[in-house]
Formats: C-alpha cells, sequence, structure tokens
C-alpha cells in the first residue's frame, strides 16, 4: 500500500524525533520472520524501551539525514527492520538475543554515539551490561575498601580485647 505525501512527512517527522532522543540504532533484515515471530520480537522490544519500526528506507534516509545515524544512510537497503533506543545498549540486546533463537533476522549493522557498526559492533554493544548492573559493580568496588578496613579494625579490637583480658 503507498503512502500519499502527508503520510510520508508524517512518517519522517516520527522518526526523526525518535533519532533525536535514541542513542543506539540497530538495522536487522527480517525476510523469512513469521508474523508471529515478529510480534515476539516487538513486544519484548516494547517492554524494553526499544521502537521497533518497519520503514521504507527513502523515508528513513530523510529521517536520519542531519544527524548521528546518517553515517550509515548507505547501508540502509533491502528488507530492514530498525531499532530506535534511548539506553545505549538496549536496542543491540533486543535484536542480539532475538538473532541468536531465530536465524531468519540477520543483523546488518547500527550506529552508536555517531560511529557506524558492523554486525561484530552491535554484538559486543548488546554484550555489554545493563545501566543497573554497572551501577551495582561500581557500588561493590566502592564498598569493598570500607568492608575491610572494618574487618581489620574489628580484627585489632579483638586482639587487643583478648591481650587486655
Amino acid at each position: 500500500m503507498s503512502l500519499n505525501r502527508s503520510e510520508k512527512e508524517a512518517v519522517i517527522g516520527e522518526v526523526t524525533e525518535l533519532a533525536a532522543k535514541a542513542q543506539t540504532l540497530v538495522m536487522a533484515e527480517y525476510r523469512g520472520i513469521t508474523v508471529a515471530d515478529m510480534t515476539r520480537l516487538r513486544s519484548n522490544a516494547r517492554s524494553q524501551g526499544v521502537n521497533l519500526s518497519v520503514l521504507k528506507n527513502t523515508l528513513a534516509r530523510r529521517a536520519v539525514s542531519g544527524s548521528s545515524f546518517e553515517v550509515v544512510s548507505d547501508q540502509m537497503t533491502g528488507p530492514l527492520i530498525y531499532g530506535f533506543s534511548v539506553d545505549a545498549v538496549a536496542a543491540a540486546k533486543v535484536v542480539s538475543d532475538f538473532a541468536k533463537s531465530n536465524d531468519k533476522l540477520v543483523i546488518r549493522g547500527g550506529v552508536f554515539a555517531g560511529k557506524a557498526l558492523d554486525v561484530n559492533g552491535v554484538k559486543q554493544l548488546a554484550n555489554i551490561p545493563s545501566k543497573e548492573v554497572l551501577l551495582a559493580q561500581l557500588c561493590g568496588l566502592l564498598k569493598s575498601p570500607i568492608s575491610r578496613t572494618a574487618v581489620v579494625l574489628g580484627a585489632l579490637a579483638a586482639k587487643k580485647g583478648e591481650v587486655a583480658a
């Protein structure tokens, strides 16, 4: 079904807004995926805060022109699904995890921080722990010296108590 000019402008405007807010774009070829699998992928993406869209490539190129995602406009060919996410790793993680269980979804590339990523770059981005995990690890690192100091001081106090007794 062909879109008229006003509908195309609306799609371009919507995708431009997504691109302005997003940190990451992941592109994947979806040829041969069943509707049920695509629905499952979209549902999982929505729960992770990722916006997945099947767009005409010409409209996608126009929408990302002038943004940091323009570096991959030459790769926007074929049947692609575009995943935009505000979280730096969410889009890569959702698409990469789905591609592991469904061989028909082929990751084509992506963009992070204005730099084009190849398939391996997207997979490496997907392997980075989530923000919550990284914050928990940082808190553990900060807490470790303090707790070790407390254990040593407690042992010294116990030893002094034994000597005094």
